[in-house]
């Protein structure tokens, strides 16, 4: 048996083992009140800044708040993204052997969304929009199946090191700990699954593609993950938060050498994982 197919059955296991309801695993308080820490301090994007520095605690409570529905937001529209993608390979060739887990897989992502939605409607009223920006490009079967696996695991190596971070902060409201301890719990699995089955597929394809793709397809992750980092910066956050200049924050935060420090250290593990399988060439700028 081939190691990536023995991790799909292991891990297929372990998520039997585990098996929970979305919907008798949180306990939902009917309000909350935003004067409370929902995203740890240190996590929030304009920590460390002047902007920070202005706020008094609590109207850093209000700005954890949002903060914390912005990161659900995004999460949603990670997981939306995943199962589309998850659901369309489903007993796709070459994949045959791990089809079992992309089930289990399937099935963790819809909790997660299931939690992070309620979250957002119950509590904020809305989910933010996706921030995301399409990177236009022309790339065939191969590399179209390489990039969302790749993404996939980029997109969760940032979001599992915030979820860890947060679930073992006590200062969080229950829920919100909850949340993120539960996400974290699932994404232990899906990151080891995530990391040999991208490292798998690039060793498969890449023998097949020329100089140019090989370069195109290591432009668009590193974009991919500056990408992912820039919706931690939402203008609408601030505006919520009732920050002044919610544009002006959201530029000059994302400039800020403390921010700065804080996406390279919550991306090195993923950045570390891509350099020594090959798949990127040089350290992205964030």
């Amino acid at each position: 048996m081939d190691p990536l197919t023995e991790t799909a059955q292991r891990l297929s296991a372990l998520s039997r083992r585990h098996y929970r309801s979305a919907y008798a695993t949180v306990d939902w308080p009917l309000t909350v009140e935003q004067q409370q820490w929902f995203t740890s301090p240190e996590l929030i994007s304009i920590f460390g800044t002047p902007y920070w520095e202005s706020l008094d605690e609590p109207q850093r409570m209000r700005l954890s708040f949002w903060e914390a529905a912005n990161f659900f937001s995004i999460n949603i529209h990670g997981e939306r993204a995943l199962l589309e993608g998850l659901a369309h390979r489903l007993y796709q060739p070459g994949l045959e052997d791990v089809t079992e887990y992309l089930h289990h897989f399937l099935d963790e992502e819809n909790k997660h969304s299931v939690w992070f939605g309620t979250f957002c409607l119950r509590y904020a009223g809305r989910v933010y929009p996706d921030r995301k920006v399409p990177f236009p490009a022309a790339f065939g079967p191969t590399e179209e199946e390489f990039l969302f696996f790749a993404r996939a695991a980029v997109f969760e190596e940032i979001v599992d090191r915030h979820n860890a971070a947060m679930a073992a902060d006590e200062r969080l409201v229950p829920v919100a700990r909850q949340i993120n301890a539960l996400h974290h719990a699932d994404e232990t699995r899906h990151l080891v699954f995530g990391r040999q089955l991208v490292a798998e597929l690039w060793r498969r394809h890449r023998p097949t593609w020329s100089p140019e793709t090989v370069t195109a397809v290591r432009h668009y992750l590193a974009s991919y993950l500056v990408g992912t980092w820039r919706e931690y910066y939402n203008p609408s956050v601030y505006l919520d938060a009732g920050l002044t200049d919610p544009w002006v924050t959201a530029r000059e935060a994302w400039d800020h050498p403390v921010t700065r420090q804080h996406r390279q250290l919550f991306s090195r593990t993923c950045v570390r994982f891509l350099l020594d399988a090959g798949i990127l060439d040089e350290t992205p700028t964030l």
